[in-house]
């Protein structure tokens, strides 16, 4: 008599074997503009995997299934990814992702409260290229936010806040030399602008900026009527969207035309009001420190 159910037994052992030692398959791909300061989404196709790790080739890992992730200078990054099971079998997948650089001028500036990412204007030449020669230098690096208004604005940008006592009267330093104004009709002081500190007019007639300090516009709410009253002080008018602007996000703009704005906060103004929150002393220096590093985007 023939045994059926041997054979039977004996032609699916080696299928269940094959599946019991298959090992995760590593894939992924990616979506979005491959330019320094944008997200780029990964997509993962991985199989069999429960666990990932990702290496972006900047110094930056992550652990999420499909990350995105945002690269602060352009160039050729290897990206790494591994794909791991509930029995700790590894497979990696690695790809190169060629970052341009961005189409803006952009500065990322660091806070202990995080980053802000910052645009320069091309409309105000001589403010972006000083800005940008001194963040190249790492000028920035470890100086203080040392003037905080909340509701108005927050200052940084002297030298001589670098490692300053505390207590210490701060907001005369600068790197040797200032700026011409660039006054430009179409930027105001809505809230996030970035601009230039200066002297008074009295020393200081031809409105000079500083070489180095900068606010940057936390602001308050603004009305029609603001508006109106300011055009008839200095005889100048806002636009519809200037209007617009103001009414929608708020600023300063008694301080329009007075002072250059050379740029404009996209991404982080919540760690302005962060900083804006700080207690302050009697010359408006928060009483514990708040240092920056800047850096410009290529």
């Amino acid at each position: 008599m023939i045994q059926i159910k041997p054979i039977f037994l004996l032609l699916t052992l080696p299928v269940l074997l094959l599946v019991s030692c298959g090992r995760p398959v590593a894939k992924f791909s990616y979506s979005g503009k491959t330019k320094a300061a944008t997200a780029i989404q990964f997509n993962n196709e991985s199989e069999k995997a429960e666990r990932y790790e990702w290496d972006f080739g900047d110094g930056n890992t992550s652990n999420e299934a499909s990350p995105s992730h945002r690269y602060m200078s352009s160039g050729n990054y290897m990206v790494k990814m591994k794909a791991i099971d509930s029995k700790e079998k590894v497979q990696e997948k690695k790809m190169r992702i060629v970052v341009d650089a961005p189409e803006l001028c952009l500065i990322e500036l660091k806070t202990p409260y995080g980053s802000m990412l910052v645009h320069l204007y091309d409309s105000t030449p001589k403010h972006q290229d000083n800005f940008v020669k001194l963040a190249e230098q790492q000028f920035f690096d470890s100086l203080l936010f040392h003037r905080v208004i909340q509701g108005f604005m927050v200052q940084g940008g002297d030298p001589q806040s670098k490692n300053a006592r505390k207590g210490m009267p701060l907001g005369m330093g600068g790197p040797g030399y200032t700026i011409p104004a660039e006054f430009i009709d179409s930027l105001v002081h809505v809230r996030g602008a970035l601009a230039a500190a200066r002297l008074p007019d009295q020393m200081n007639p031809k409105k000079n900026s500083s070489g180095s300090q900068f606010y940057i516009v936390q602001g308050r709410p603004v009305t029609e009527g603001e508006l109106d009253k300011l055009e008839a002080q200095k005889g100048k008018r806002y636009s519809q969207a200037q209007r617009d602007a103001y009414l929608k996000y708020g600023g300063t703009p008694l301080l329009d035309r007075d002072y250059t704005v050379f740029g404009r906060v996209i991404e982080g103004m919540d760690i302005i009001d962060k900083i804006s929150e700080n207690k302050t002393d009697g010359r408006d220096r928060p009483v514990d420190d708040i240092w920056m590093i800047i850096r410009p985007i290529h």
